[in-house]
């Protein structure tokens, strides 16, 4: 059974001696050393967190749904029901997580964390709803603890049996309208920053209505004021159910040092409460790129990860994951297919 302090136990630092056999393995193969730039930088990540040549073969995309109380507080320019819509819409292949991942090559688990309409049950659909739908965190807890613990510990059992089956590489996804208000309360509260500062326009809203936004999660800090030293506590604050189950997706894959690859700002929250909860989880992190949305830099630079694609990306649903998945499989190929300057008779350098 998947129980959050075993987790947590299992989540330790990498060897230092890992990361300089990768280094020294980059620079024998037959180029100068370090002209694949990032390309290097995230093969040597890769070995050093699988403990030896890496394979991204069988990559596997989590997009969790849940909707926010918060949005009775007016905070989106989509009504609530667009949730349960684009459930549908992933579960039929249209979105664009689902073209994506097609082409990454990416398996899509679809999971329900606490959609507020009933979805019954639908083929490819895994349902563990915590709820329906978080409380209004404007007006106290989003979720009790017990809640944020359960959805941590069912997004690391869907992780694990993804890992069990041969996944080599985990990806997070998200949807809910409401679930960048929750994010930007989640950053402000980890990292100290202003709820301004971390508060974007989301879906599109208006100028009224970010500013709306702003005033909500600074009042969503003030009633409930989250410890930033406790995971959890910010979690249930101010969080959402399914960015409680993709922290236990990131958790999981740290506890067995297979990469996951955060998406979009959601999932930046979730790597925040996971990093706040296991301080040397980031190691197991690739942030894929770096959204529109102004916490997100704020929440990579927390987390000491730098993006590896900027592409003013800020859909969700693990789309840039889904891109990223191209890199990594590329410089995983570089680090086990290159030949050495000796087993192709090339000169080294003098």
């Amino acid at each position: 059974m998947t129980t959050l302090p075993r987790l947590l136990e299992a989540i330790g630092p990498l060897d230092d001696a890992l990361a300089a056999e990768a280094r020294r393995h980059l620079d024998n193969l037959t180029k100068p050393p370090g002209s694949l730039g990032r390309l290097e930088e995230l093969a040597a990540r890769l070995a050093v967190l699988r403990g030896g040549p890496p394979s991204v073969a069988r990559p596997v995309v989590f997009t969790f749904a849940a909707d926010h109380g918060v949005t009775a507080e007016g905070v989106s320019a989509y009504p609530q029901v667009v949730t349960v819509q684009m459930v549908e819409n992933f579960l039929r292949g249209g979105a664009a997580i689902n073209v994506l991942a097609r082409q990454a090559g990416a398996r899509v688990v679809v999971a329900d964390f606490g959609v507020a309409s009933p979805l019954g049950e639908r083929e490819g659909l895994i349902a563990c709803p915590i709820g329906p739908g978080t409380a209004n965190m404007a007006r106290g807890p989003a979720m009790s603890r017990a809640q944020a613990i359960g959805a941590i510990e069912a997004g690391a059992a869907l992780a694990e049996d993804a890992m069990d089956a041969g996944a080599d590489l985990l990806a997070t996804g998200e949807m809910g309208i409401g679930n960048t208000t929750a994010a930007s309360a989640i950053t402000a509260a980890i990292t100290g920053a202003p709820p301004e500062a971390v508060t974007g326009r989301g879906t599109g809203v208006d100028d009224a209505t970010w500013r709306r936004k702003v005033e909500v999660v600074r009042r969503a800090l003030a009633v409930n004021v989250p410890d930033p030293r406790d995971g959890l506590a910010v979690l249930a604050a101010v969080g959402g159910f399914e960015i409680a189950g993709l922290t236990g997706v990131v958790l999981a894959a740290a506890a067995r040092r297979i990469p996951v690859v955060l998406d979009g700002f959601i999932s930046g929250a979730a790597a925040l409460v996971a990093a706040a909860l296991a301080p040397h989880a980031p190691a197991a992190m690739f942030a894929a790129h770096r959204s529109a949305e102004p916490g997100h830099a704020l929440a990579l630079a927390h987390l000491g990860l730098a993006p590896y694609l900027e592409l003013g990306m800020r859909l969700g649903e693990g789309t840039g994951a889904a891109l990223f998945v191209h890199l990594a499989r590329a410089a995983a190929l570089v680090y086990r297919e290159m030949a050495t300057f000796k087993s192709a008779g090339v000169s080294g350098p003098a």
